[in-house]
């Protein structure tokens, strides 16, 4: 369990500079624009979103080492020629790198429900979440700092010997998929139609809702540091909104019982929606940001949590892989949307904005959350 927790968050830095990398190098390498640099990001983000599921099928299917073997050398394969790619060639091949991307996201969290018991995943997914916190404050400021000092080629070329060492530590590691007691049961195929179910659908759409109010809520904090004169701060703001996050994964996992996802994602829209209104300096907008960061860490591994409860053994990595999609579906969604809104209105109206989409999304699914019971156990025993 330490080791997998390591290496998750060694393993998980480098997947966290990938985009930015893409960005800073098209931006400053190929000398094309932030339009081009988000278009390679959106054909990547879209290659990784129909690859998560798709990996984790073939993990539940064939096992970990395989999928791990081929991943890592598509992203070796990948990121030491990208650098001298044409802007055309990169388009094309940044959809394939995501399609084979690495997944130690979904495997991370997969091997955790494997390894830890029912009764303390929610624990157990609460640390995850704190690392991945961790993780997401290391890599996109080491890949900025590389580009800046190196170059974006040597970047690239780093980035692909952080991704190997990922891929090949997940290898030797090979934790396990699934626990001593799922083993020792038949391994009967199992139909999508018994776990993909509306209950699922439903906490896979508060994942989207989640994520969307994150993305926004970064954006409307850079776009109204930005705005104020205070853009040499944004990086130290949006590190203590992360140790928000860290504070409240620790608080939840302390707790002995847990929240449904839909109470915490719901809870998080609602306490966003009146931080556009303070004023006074980003401190003000920093303290005002504190109920909600406090509830992000929470809010994703309580959904973590219920899928893997939710769904059987056999497909607990399609799952997983649906949830990254999930994630990464909120968060590409969330970007042009919140950028049109502060264009048009301000970053005010954006917090407000991106708030009431997290509140109205979950009251859409709270009636098929109420109807629906878990094809594999019991939900989680609160009632929302």
């Amino acid at each position: 369990m330490r080791s997998l927790l390591l290496v998750g968050l060694l393993a998980r830095i480098p997947s966290t500079a990938v985009g930015i990398t893409l960005t800073l190098h098209v931006v400053t390498g190929l000398k094309l624009g932030y339009g081009a640099a988000g278009l390679v990001t959106l054909t990547s983000t879209v290659g990784m979103a129909i690859g998560s599921p798709l990996s984790g099928r073939f993990v539940d299917r064939l096992g970990l080492r395989p999928v791990l073997a081929v991943t890592t050398l598509a992203q070796l394969v990948f990121w030491s020629t990208a650098w001298a790619m044409s802007f055309p060639v990169l388009l094309a091949s940044s959809v394939l790198a995501g399609l084979l991307s690495l997944p130690v996201f979904s495997v991370i969290r997969q091997c955790l429900a494997a390894l830890v018991p029912v009764d303390q995943r929610r624990m157990g997914f609460s640390l995850d979440s704190m690392i991945v916190e961790l993780s997401y404050m290391a890599g996109p400021a080491l890949a900025v700092a590389g580009v800046t000092m190196l170059g974006s080629i040597w970047t690239m070329c780093v980035l692909a010997a952080g991704l190997v060492f990922s891929g090949t530590a997940l290898i030797v590691l090979n934790p396990p998929t699934r626990s001593e007691e799922e083993l020792q049961t038949p391994g009967a195929k199992v139909s999508r139609r018994q776990w993909l179910t509306p209950g699922l659908l439903t906490v896979l759409g508060a994942v989207s809702a989640a994520t969307f109010v994150l993305a926004a809520t970064e954006l409307s904090l850079v776009a109204t540091m930005t705005a104020s004169g205070d853009t040499e701060w944004v990086g130290l703001a949006i590190g203590l909104w992360c140790v928000y996050s860290l504070v409240g994964g620790f608080v939840y996992g302390m707790l002995p019982r847990g929240l449904s996802p839909l109470v915490l994602v719901g809870a998080m829209g609602a306490l966003t929606i009146p931080v556009g209104l303070v004023s006074g300096g980003w401190h003000w907008l920093l303290l005002a940001l504190l109920p909600a960061g406090v509830l992000c860490a929470p809010a994703l591994s309580a959904t973590v949590d219920t899928v893997s409860r939710w769904v059987p053994a056999a497909a607990r990595g399609e799952a997983m892989g649906l949830h990254g999609t999930a994630l990464l579906i909120g968060g590409a969604s969330s970007a042009p949307i919140a950028g049109a809104i502060i264009d048009g209105a301000g970053p005010s109206w954006a917090f407000t904005v991106a708030g009431a989409f997290g509140v109205v999304m979950v009251l859409i699914a709270l009636p098929f959350w109420r109807r629906s019971g878990s094809p594999v156990e019991a939900p989680v025993p609160v009632t929302v």
